[in-house]
């Protein structure tokens, strides 16, 4: 797999070679970018973008389309071959443990937020007219509206854990900005194949420019974009936090939540809970890795624990899969390990040891699993009750409704499952809440046309002030031009 340099393959002298997860056989070597070349080509960003200026949105929203088709459907180039959707399917369970069945349903996610690439913008946009980004303003509805681009180029240092947040940038190319995808190591096979798919639709391939690279070169990115997207744990997106350039997009710590006049009815929502667990393996940011309720949390995570008990590990290639496999057996024992040092501490306890006996950690096909876990805490303040890990893993949390919101701390979604007037209204003033449904909806699911986190059109683009001659007669000409 080479690099793309604003569209163009260059090969790489420095490469790092992928392995089959479960046999350990080479799958793909990828070519590698250095900090300084990042650098050098990061300068060419206004000569990357030009191109995109030669369409209009309603244009690159139709290569968009047929984008969506390409990449679930066709054979693409890779390196000097090509690669068939099946192919890709496969080479991205063997490097990253996904299993394919998995892979299918985020390559279909991404698909639709191509092929639904207006609805998508008109939810980002909050309804602008799209053809302000062509000629510069709009009037509409008596206003004249007019947005200034932030950045040549969209950075985004990239994760490994699921394809499905690749569908988070897609959007910056119907904006009109280009690409500087940095990808995760064990899955380049996403953001590469999304490029191929956007050229072969028509798209102007010096758009597009693909780095694997390390910390340093990911740093290049950050710092040489105008603006960018930055996925990794905690410890990674810490330093950025603040920068307004980067879109820190960290771990999720997604809720479910019971208020007071709900919990006692909260056994018609356990199939909501599983699918908040466990749905993408357990492996996204929205996943839910906490339930929080007023009371009855002994009951709750009891009976969760016997529903995803039922989560087999399975070889990849099986259409059941639901599990995603680990490195190594050795990683799965470590992470295992360190939960139950945690559990060690008084006040939690790990629910599913009284439903399923043989430990957490299994094997099949070749490759190590870590089993769902659902642990209970007594203690908003145990180190389980804010702990998230990429397999379906929930702590099922006691917490007082007084102290409810303030004790959960930051959640990408939240999933409040009450009629209580004061909880509704708290909930809605949280500032520690990014996405809210106040509704029976699971955490996992995803509505494209709302942002996620943080909006990528506000990241890209800000509207400013504009007077001029030609508003029309619906508003007064402003005396001179600015």
């Amino acid at each position: 797999m080479p690099l793309l340099r604003g569209g163009e393959n260059y090969r790489s002298l420095a490469i790092v070679r992928l392995a089959h997860v479960a046999t350990g056989e080479p799958v793909a070597e990828v070519s590698q970018a250095n900090a300084g070349l990042i650098a050098h080509d990061l300068g060419r960003g206004a000569e990357w973008r030009r191109p995109l200026e030669g369409l209009s949105v309603g244009e690159l929203i139709e290569i968009s389309r047929r984008a969506g088709r390409l990449f679930a459907e066709a054979e693409l180039p890779l390196g000097d071959g090509a690669q068939s959707a099946e192919t890709f399917v496969r080479q991205i369970s063997a490097t990253t443990g996904l299993p394919e069945a998995l892979a299918r349903g985020n390559m279909a996610k991404a698909r639709f937020v191509l092929e639904e690439m207006e609805t998508v913008l008109g939810g980002l946009t909050r309804g602008l007219d799209l053809s302000a980004l062509d000629r510069g303003y709009v009037v509409q509805e008596g206003r004249l509206i007019s947005y200034r681009r932030e950045t040549d180029l969209l950075g985004a240092v990239l994760p490994s854990n699921s394809p499905g947040v690749h569908s988070l940038w897609l959007p910056a190319i119907p904006l009109k900005v280009g690409l500087a995808l940095k990808p995760g190591r064990q899955e380049p096979w996403t953001p590469y194949r999304i490029a191929q798919a956007f050229i072969a639709a028509g798209c102007p391939p010096q758009a597009f420019s693909f780095y694997p690279t390390d910390y340093a070169g990911a740093g290049q990115v950050l710092l040489r974009c105008g603006r960018s997207l930055l996925y990794g744990d905690r410890s990674t997106v810490a330093p950025w936090e603040g920068d307004p350039r980067v879109q820190v997009h960290g771990p999720g710590w997604s809720k479910v939540v019971f208020g007071p006049d709900a919990v006692d009815g909260w056994e018609e929502h356990l199939e909501l809970l599983a699918s908040s667990v466990a749905d993408n393996g357990g492996r996204s940011c929205v996943n839910a890795s906490g339930v929080w309720a007023t009371s009855r949390g002994e009951e709750i995570a009891l009976r969760l624990a016997e529903r995803l008990a039922r989560i087999e590990a399975l070889p990849l290639d099986h259409p059941e899969a639901r599990l995603a496999a680990f490195p190594s057996r050795e990683a799965a024992d470590r992470l295992s390990e360190w939960i139950d040092a945690r559990l060690a501490i008084p006040g939690a306890e790990d629910m599913t040891a009284r439903v399923r006996p043989g430990g957490r950690v299994a094997e099949a096909g070749g490759c190590a699993f870590v089993l769902p876990t659902v642990i209970h805490c007594q203690d908003p303040g145990h180190p389980l009750a804010q702990a998230e890990f990429l397999f379906p893993f929930v702590a099922v949390v006691d917490a007082p409704a007084d102290r409810l919101v303030p004790a959960m701390g930051s959640s990408l979604v939240v999933t409040a499952l009450t009629h209580d007037a004061d909880l509704t209204r708290e909930l809605l003033a949280a500032v520690n809440i990014e996405r809210l449904n106040l509704a029976p909806v699971p955490t996992s699911h995803v509505a494209w046309d709302q942002p996620h986190e943080g909006n990528l059109f506000d990241h890209l683009y800000r509207q400013r002030a504009l007077q001029t001659a030609e508003t029309g007669p619906e508003l007064r000409p402003a005396a001179a031009a600015s």
